[in-house]
């Protein structure tokens, strides 16, 4: 399995437009954030998690060349605004793209990009085709087996999903046992923390992030969905061995 973090940051990216802090004038590329994405490679097949208004830019930068699936966490704007980005690949690969998402996303979806859904359709929209998960539930893309999971978003419902011994899960505020039982014996974690301080109520901050990874004690951790209030290189060195700052671009081969 090999997995490209397409982007780490939060929803206003980083640097965030007009800030003059260090993280944002920093000269660390690992500390230049885009919104959160990735993009799981596994048994010959391609699936993105979340498709953010950054999607075409990290398509273009990371050389994404084919999709077999979306898995979309949540119906929010950075995880879902890229979603007609698609299209070209709708057009190379002369085929539908599935796409993977709770009932409520799954209206979401059908709100927000109704297009692709009328009748008559209008030529060279996004060809994709909803699937609403069922919690817990495993489902296969083309023979690549994937659980989806609940965790907290405040009070938002946001899927997580596990892929063999990898699992993500990103905007969480809480993580429900029956969840942590599914996900105990993992071994690539990936969890978001949007800061080091000050308690969020939508989201992990850092402490909060390492009393997850100690819960389910993953052989590595790696924290997304970073804000400008953590610095990569400082940061990283305060961190357990097996828990690392993930950077946009950072390739994971396992």
């Amino acid at each position: 399995m090999k997995v490209t973090f397409l982007g780490t940051g939060t929803s206003l990216g980083v640097p965030i437009v007009g800030c003059n802090c260090p993280v944002c004038q920093s000269a660390d590329t690992h500390d230049k954030r885009l919104r959160s994405s990735a993009l799981v490679e596994t048994e010959g097949r391609s699936i993105v998690i979340d498709t953010g208004p950054d999607f075409r830019q990290q398509c273009l930068a990371y050389n994404v060349r084919h999709i077999d699936a979306l898995l979309i966490t949540h119906p929010h704007r950075d995880h879902l605004a890229g979603l007609d980005d698609i299209r070209p690949f709708c057009f190379i690969q002369q085929q539908d793209i599935p796409v993977y998402a709770s009932d409520y996303t799954c209206n979401a979806i059908r709100h927000d990009f109704a297009y692709c859904f009328a009748d008559p359709k209008y030529p060279g929209v996004p060809d994709i085709v909803l699937n609403e998960l069922e919690y817990y539930k495993p489902f296969e893309v083309l023979g690549v087996e994937i659980t989806p999971f609940p965790v907290m978003h405040a009070q938002m419902v946001v899927t997580a999903y596990r892929i063999g011994n990898f699992t993500y899960i990103t905007d969480a505020s809480s993580v429900p046992e029956e969840t942590l039982e599914v996900i105990k014996d993992t071994e690539i974690l990936v969890v978001n923390a949007l800061r080091k301080e000050r308690i969020h109520p939508a989201h992990f901050i850092l402490p909060q992030a390492l009393d997850i990874i100690a819960k389910i004690q993953p052989r590595e951790a790696y924290i997304t969905h970073i804000s400008h209030d953590i610095p990569h290189a400082s940061t990283q060195q305060e961190l357990p061995k097996n828990v690392h700052l993930a950077y946009d671009g950072l390739t994971l081969e396992f």
